[in-house]
């Protein structure tokens, strides 16, 4: 099971970023995967999930609106689409997936059991 972030980057206050994960070793058509962020000197939190059956999405309060996620199961990719963005984003952002155990959309990131290595934003002007 492997998960690779990337489209981090640093942008200016109300920009926008596309990030992807790929993945592999197994079919996002069965496991949630979920974005989440950690800024330094603050807990991880759960940005944004997408489940795997009906493609329901979640966001946390502060991203609803702005940010986006997606998939493309053909080429076992998940996007967050982050619009207006600001300088409370700036975070390294890990994607994770619900296997082997997880089939459903959590908030908390002991539940998703592998993750990828986290690609850095940094919304400053």
């Amino acid at each position: 099971v492997q998960l690779v972030e990337s489209g981090g980057g640093l942008v200016q206050p109300g920009g926008s970023l596309r990030l992807s994960c790929a993945t592999s070793g197994f079919s996002l058509a069965y496991y949630p995967i979920g974005w989440f962020r950690q800024a330094p000197g603050k807990e991880r939190e759960g940005v944004s999930c997408i489940n795997r059956r009906d493609g329901s999405t979640y966001y946390i309060e502060s991203v609803k609106g702005r940010f986006t996620i997606s998939r493309d199961n053909a080429k076992n990719t998940v996007y967050l689409q982050m619009n207006s963005l600001k300088p409370d984003d700036t975070a390294v952002y890990y994607c994770a997936t619900g296997f082997p155990n997880r089939y459903s959309c959590s908030a908390y990131g002991t539940d998703f059991g592998s993750w990828g290595q986290g690609t850095q934003v940094t919304v400053s002007s």
